[in-house]
């Protein structure tokens, strides 16, 4: 097994996560599921039980909002595949928790958290299949935060998939290939 990074981009509802989960499955048994999402409401609360039951039961979940790479380099286990979803509520809580900060300051944590995730996969020589939105293709947010944070995420985007072996962009459930070979 070659230890791919996959990227999978995508709007709202447009299947990124069924998708990579799935293809998370495909790869190796031993999945393990990093969740970014941290329950801010009873909504969120209920989302984050319902993909927790949903989940194969073979299935380890690392809960990590912030600090991804750290917690990927500290894993005494070696898991068959790396699932992250997803990074745009990891870079959603780093923005917030840095939002004092100048917004090269917060580009530069995103940029370094990034780095820290691609790091750690490599080392752990596992296929890591990443979530996350794309942002591109929307209104400039008419707010200085939302727009300090499509610029952010986009820029990570752009840096895993420089790095990524395959990056799909997923419209309606179904996968386009952006870059690498085409889905199985």
């Amino acid at each position: 097994m070659t230890a791919e990074l996959i990227l999978i981009l995508g709007g709202a509802r447009s299947g990124k996560s069924s998708y990579a989960e799935k293809l998370a499955a495909e790869l190796g048994q031993f999945v393990l599921y990093i969740a970014t999402a941290e329950a801010g409401d009873a909504e969120m609360a209920a989302r984050i039980a319902k993909h927790r039951r949903e989940r194969p039961a073979t299935w380890q979940t690392l809960e990590a909002p912030v600090g991804v790479g750290a917690a990927l380099a500290q894993l005494d286990a070696r898991p068959n595949v790396l699932l992250l979803d997803c990074l745009t509520l990891l870079v959603t809580n780093l923005l917030l928790a840095h939002e004092d900060k100048s917004p090269e300051e917060i580009d530069a944590l995103v940029q370094a958290e990034v780095e820290a995730i691609v790091a750690a996969q490599r080392a752990l020589q596992a296929p890591l299949v990443v979530v996350s939105n794309e942002v591109g293709l929307g209104l400039v947010p008419p707010y200085p935060l939302g727009r300090i944070y499509r610029d952010v995420l986009g820029r990570a985007n752009q840096r895993l998939a420089a790095a990524a072996d395959r990056v799909l962009f997923m419209v309606a459930g179904l996968p386009m290939v952006v870059k690498g070979a085409p889905p199985a």
